[in-house]
């Protein structure tokens, strides 16, 4: 589960508003230093600023990269938000073998950077999931779970598998995580349960201050575990649902 939460403290942090969106070179730039073999060149493309801590960008993507040493970033254009300022997608997949089980990584983030010029000095996080599987089987799922949702309210956070299950027993379970869990990339205790179903289906709330809940899932199948991790924005105002 700790690699499933990597990506989502590679993304701490909210938007200075008197910096300007990076370049195509300085993306192109961020690319190729994620996908290099030491941070030193990421370290060299970050600066800090309001709320964007480089130092701990640059131990997050240290771990990711022990837990998995061929992980590979892509960053590409995504929508523009309402109030115009550009963002970018960026997806990160990684595979591990440890002893005799196989681990895949698949996350992705759409992101609001900002810049000085030369370097990031700013993220606001849009979306953002990942997924973490393990065994010989790769066990196809679907979050059903909201980007965003308002202040107090009850929602569906649902996991299904897309393939039946055809007799399979399966397990689950769901844990919000605290930020000193995201901040440390700590595993959190998860109870699992039976499912039914095909799947995980549970009904929760939302904190009653904005901000955001991250919620942590694990599924245990008889072909595979899969563990998952999703970010839901908490706003006050409906229009923000749709950024």
């Amino acid at each position: 589960m700790a690699a499933a939460l990597v990506l989502g403290g590679l993304a701490a942090g909210v938007p200075a508003a008197w910096a300007a969106a990076p370049t195509p070179a300085l993306l192109q730039a961020l690319e190729a230093a994620l996908n290099s073999s030491g941070s030193s060149d990421l370290a060299a493309l970050l600066e800090a600023g309001p709320g964007f801590d480089p130092s701990e960008l640059e131990a997050r993507y240290r771990t990711l990269r022990e837990l998995f040493p061929d992980a590979r970033w892509q960053i590409t254009p995504a929508a523009p938000l309402r109030d115009g300022r550009a963002t970018v997608t960026v997806t990160v997949t990684g595979h591990r073998q440890d002893g005799a089980y196989n681990y895949q990584l698949e996350a992705s983030q759409q992101l609001a950077l900002e810049s000085s010029g030369s370097r990031i000095n700013g993220q606001t996080v849009i979306r953002e999931q990942s997924i973490l599987r393990s065994g010989d089987v790769d066990l196809p799922v679907s979050l059903l779970i909201p980007d965003a949702v308002l202040t107090g309210q009850r929602y569906d956070v649902d996991v299904l598998f897309d393939e039946p299950l055809k007799g399979a027993v399966v397990a689950g379970g769901i844990v919000p995580l605290t930020a000193e869990q995201l901040s440390a990339v700590e595993s959190p205790d998860l109870q699992l349960g039976a499912l039914g179903g095909g799947g995980l289906f549970k009904v929760v709330q939302a904190p009653k201050t904005p901000g955001s809940q991250t919620w942590a899932i694990l599924l245990v199948h008889p072909e595979g575990i899969v563990s998952a991790t999703k970010r839901v924005r908490v706003v006050t105002d409906r229009q923000a649902l749709q950024p």
